[in-house]
């Protein structure tokens, strides 16, 4: 079983005797045989890519052949960090379906299968049989490069150490490394609508560098490597860049527009959208069409099933969507400048004119977007304030005349209860979620229990009794339950 970063699996074979060309041969009939789709092919091998299945995930297979052996290796397309075995089975039964061949077909099948591929020979700058290069996941040579910066793979690795470096500060001014309170989540530029729509716009870009523990930030920032090698090298870095911070925003706009006081952080929604980019791309043909179905196929399980996962709650499913959609766009946004890779020009206006388009309709988005909680919130400072001045007669000295008393009872007391109920009422006609509302009828349920607790008091002072003492409690102990209840919620 191999682990990694894309699970592999190499072997040399040796040509037995036979010449290049016919080893060529055996190993794309060979291929076909198996069923694998055969993509690229040059004078010294080929990539060819297995059927999706419950056996297999798209595995890459890459044969090279140089002198007298050739070099078999099979490589997880998908974002497994484990092949289960795979890897080896395809080489296994890729050699075994080979030494069956080279029993079967005759020099004569040989030479003319040969010179019926010659046509389909092609040099590629992604992979060079005669002189190869390194692919980004190659150049990855251990766990710290992971975090350098290099060719094909520049912006990424800066990404992920943007996110590490605040999530390493966040724990270091005191926040809890395994899950973060909605407090600290806040204080450090969480997305929550009452606050974002509240003129802290900033919230939308600041909450895609958050993360809500290290499981979350170990999670996403696996998936932004796995993304971030294939991806880069295609876009390059400014596209890579600006594609990541524009996904972000319509992830978090989206997440703004669907939750009402959901708490979202994390980088999960641009990562979704450096997705939907990729998707775009293979649905054109930007990608040699053997490996774009294959790479389609993996891919578009990634996203659904992280979809789907994100259904069972406790997921900002909006902000992933929103990305994804977002993605699209952008894709299909860059996909001119991607087919004029020369065009200096041409790379810069579209990289402007989508910054532009989505920047332009997000404010849009952003200002037209009702913040009912956000009014609410701030209209509900009027009831702490009243209830305030309506408790205050608790703190007036003993020896306050009944007289006085009983002028604060109603002047302050019972007025500012109605008054708050009143409020409650009126902030009914906003747009509130359920959570609110039935707080709200504990809240009017608490303030006529104080009115009936402040009228029974005013009873026994102008009546000069201790007659009311037991009703009394009675109400108070009411407003203790209700006071309890409201706390917990």
């Amino acid at each position: 079983m191999a682990f990694g970063l894309s699970p592999k699996y190499s072997k040399e074979l040796a040509l037995d005797n036979l010449s290049i060309k016919e080893f060529l041969i055996i190993s794309i009939e060979a291929a076909k045989k198996i069923g694998w789709d055969v993509g690229i092919i040059s004078e010294t091998g080929f990539v060819a890519y297995t059927k999706f299945s419950m056996s297999s995930w798209s595995e890459e297979i890459k044969v090279k052949i140089e002198n007298d052996k050739a070099i078999l290796k099979s490589e997880c397309t998908g974002s497994q960090m484990m092949d289960l075995g795979k890897n080896k089975k395809n080489i296994d039964n890729f050699i075994s379906t080979i030494n069956e061949l080279k029993i079967t077909i005759s020099k004569e099948e040989l030479t003319q299968k040969y010179e019926d591929i010659q046509s389909q020979f092609i040099a590629s700058d992604h992979i060079d049989f005669t002189n190869p290069k390194p692919t980004t996941k190659e150049k990855l040579n251990g766990f710290f490069s992971i975090f350098k910066p290099t060719e094909g793979y520049f912006i990424t690795p800066i990404l992920i150490n943007i996110n590490i470096l605040i999530f390493i500060l966040m724990v270091g001014f005191g926040v809890n490394f395994m899950l973060p309170s909605n407090e600290s989540l806040i204080t450090w530029g969480a997305n929550f609508k009452p606050l974002t729509l509240e003129g802290e716009w900033w919230r939308l870009m600041t909450c895609c560098f958050l993360h809500i523990g290290i499981l979350h930030l170990l999670l996403n920032m696996y998936a932004l490597v796995y993304i971030g090698l294939l991806l880069e090298p295609y876009l390059g870095k400014a596209r890579f860049l600006t594609a990541y911070l524009l996904t972000g925003l319509t992830a978090s706009l989206t997440s703004l527009w669907w939750h009402d006081l959901t708490i979202s952080a994390g980088a999960s929604g641009a990562i979704f959208g450096m997705y939907g980019v990729f998707l775009a791309m293979l649905t054109t043909n930007l990608i040699e069409k053997s490996a774009r179905k294959a790479l389609l196929t993996s891919i578009a399980v990634f996203v659904l099933y992280n979809l789907l996962n994100g259904l069972k709650g406790g997921i900002d499913n909006a902000a992933h969507i929103g990305g994804l959609i977002g993605g699209l766009v952008v894709g299909y946004g860059l996909l001119r400048s991607l087919k004029q890779p020369d065009n200096t020009s041409l790379k810069y206006v579209t990289i402007g004119v989508l910054s532009v388009f989505i920047i332009s309709i997000s404010v849009v988005i952003y200002a037209k977007t009702p913040n009912d909680i956000g009014q609410y919130e701030e209209r509900i400072k009027e009831f702490v304030i009243a209830e305030e001045q309506a408790l205050s007669i608790y703190n007036l000295p003993d020896n306050t005349p009944n007289t006085l008393l009983l002028e604060e009872i109603k002047g302050k007391g019972i007025l500012n209860w109605n008054k708050n109920i009143k409020l409650i009422i009126e902030l009914e006609k906003l747009n509130l979620p359920e959570t609110i509302r039935m707080r709200d009828i504990k809240l009017v349920n608490y303030c006529n229990t104080r009115i009936k607790s402040y009228n029974m008091l005013y009873k026994a002072i102008s009546e000069n009794t201790d007659n009311y003492k037991d009703s009394l409690e009675i109400y108070n102990k009411e407003i203790e339950v209700i006071i309890k209840s409201l706390s917990e919620n």
